[in-house]
């Protein structure tokens, strides 16, 4: 009877015993101008919660054709709204989050005379080559021609001449990779192959971290682009990957998006 009763007492008190769970890993797949905010977010959720974050870097527009097709992706940041949206509308549950902004800014070479003033006329220029991402692969593209669209507002027939004379340099599926270790717009720059380039100001500053004597252009309001990032988890995906995208809206994750120049919400007022 007591080995009975022995035998039930340490079945109960192996329930009564927290189990260790395994940290499952989170899968993180996001704009390529999110790899130095995000990778340092990915960091400090891994530091705070335990969990690994696996991440994958590229243009939102390829990011989001990889899930399409079946990549185990469990949070999609994307440099738009557009992309995780139209996962939504192919069946994923949503909601889609707005989690930060960007906007857009000129790269131009250290010998370009170009100020926010001549910046259009500069581009104009049959001479300036004009380098932007690419369109429907990589958001930053859709922007850069977004603003060759207001461009006619302030000279007709800017729009046609600048949509014709773009260089579609990055972003694309058969775009050429920056080398291990540079920063890719430094990259393109430092080989010349453009004179101006349109890209998200966070995108700019950090190309000239690594080639300071770049250029980092302005635009005039009446041409600005606005860049609003969208966050979805998706579907099947664990509570962790819940636990990572509040982790990114959350004042931590925030902060760290700031630091890199994004525009942000969602901080503290400070005592």
């Amino acid at each position: 009877m007591k080995n009975k009763q022995l035998t039930f007492f340490l079945m109960a008190a192996l329930f009564l015993i927290p189990m260790q769970v395994k940290a499952e890993q989170v899968n993180l797949y996001a704009a390529g101008s999110l790899r130095a905010a995000l990778g340092d977010v990915a960091k400090a959720f891994e530091a705070e919660i335990g969990n690994q974050v696996a991440t994958e870097f590229g243009p939102s527009g390829l990011l989001r054709q990889r899930i399409e097709q079946g990549e185990a992706a469990h949070v999609f940041a994307s440099a738009n709204m557009e992309h995780p949206q139209n996962l939504v509308g192919q069946g994923q549950k949503g909601p889609v989050a707005l989690f930060t902004r960007n906007n857009l800014c000129a790269l131009a070479q250290p010998g370009q005379t170009v100020t926010t003033a001549t910046l259009l006329d500069v581009m104009l220029d049959p001479a300036v080559r004009v380098g932007t991402s690419t369109p429907k692969a990589d958001p930053s593209g859709d922007y850069a021609f977004e603003l060759f669209g207001k461009a006619d507002q302030l000279k007709s027939g800017s729009t046609a001449i600048l949509t014709a004379k773009a260089l579609l340099l990055t972003g694309g599926p058969d775009s050429p990779k920056a080398p291990e270790g540079r920063n890719l717009y430094a990259w393109v720059m430092d080989e010349q192959k453009a004179d101006v380039f349109l890209t998200y100001c966070t995108n700019a500053v950090l190309a000239k971290k690594e080639l300071s004597g770049l250029q980092i252009i302005s635009i005039a309001p009446e041409l600005s682009v606005g860049a609003d990032y969208g966050l979805l988890v998706l579907d099947g995906a664990s509570q962790e990957a819940w636990r990572l995208a509040l982790f990114i809206l959350s004042p931590e994750g925030q902060k760290i998006l700031g630091d890199y120049g994004f525009v942000v919400g969602g901080l503290p007022a400070k005592p």
